[in-house]
């Protein structure tokens, strides 16, 4: 297995490693892959918990994780899951996953697995359907594909992919209605950040 490689959504990792609150945390990662980012986020945390559907990507993760005795995962649908029913995090980390869900409902079930005071830090891909979407895209692809160049851009064999649905402007309103005072900020690799904190 390769230990570390780099790509689009992990150039984020460190982002969502400085938002562990503190060392008792519990994390959850949701669409967590090979365990990479999980890996990383148990150097911070007491605990963490990462879920995925894909068989393969469990497997690897279990794999890469299998001296880390305070890492818990699940294979399953985070939607319908009753392993997470009775559990709250004080942070849940999300990366290239939303996508691939229904959005409202996925935010929902987001929301609900929150503790008080706990913070939703999403790495999301969004659908260009609006000029200025794609005027950003196009603008991005100079110097997306020499930062990728640059870090030798990869990922795990078998990495589930999906084309995103949803504009950024339609997560912007769903976001509103479900995480009212959630953060959403366009960023480089054709990525978006949304950041939002459970009131306590």
């Amino acid at each position: 297995m390769v230990t570390e490689y780099w790509n689009h959504n992990t150039a984020f990792h460190s982002e969502l490693l400085a938002a562990v609150p503190h060392r008792d945390s519990s994390v959850l990662d949701i669409g967590c892959g090979d365990g990479l980012l999980l890996r990383k986020l148990a150097t911070a945390a007491a605990s963490v918990t990462g879920i995925d559907s894909d068989h393969s990507a469990v497997a690897r993760a279990r794999a890469r994780l299998a001296d880390t005795p305070d890492a818990h995962l699940v294979e399953g649908d985070v939607l319908t899951s009753s392993e997470l029913d009775d559990r709250r995090f004080d942070l849940i980390t999300c990366v290239a996953t939303l996508h691939h869900m229904p959005l409202i409902i996925a935010l929902e079930r987001m929301r609900e697995l929150l503790a008080p005071g706990g913070s939703l830090r999403i790495v999301g891909l969004s659908a260009n359907k609006t000029v200025i979407d794609r005027l950003v895209a196009g603008a991005l692809v100079l110097p997306v594909r020499v930062a990728s160049t640059i870090h030798r851009e990869s990922g795990y064999p078998g990495m589930t992919t999906e084309q995103p649905r949803e504009s950024l402007a339609d997560i912007r309103r769903a976001a509103a209605m479900v995480l009212p005072g959630s953060r959403i900020h366009r960023r480089f690799y054709y990525r978006y950040t949304l950041d939002w904190t459970k009131p306590l």
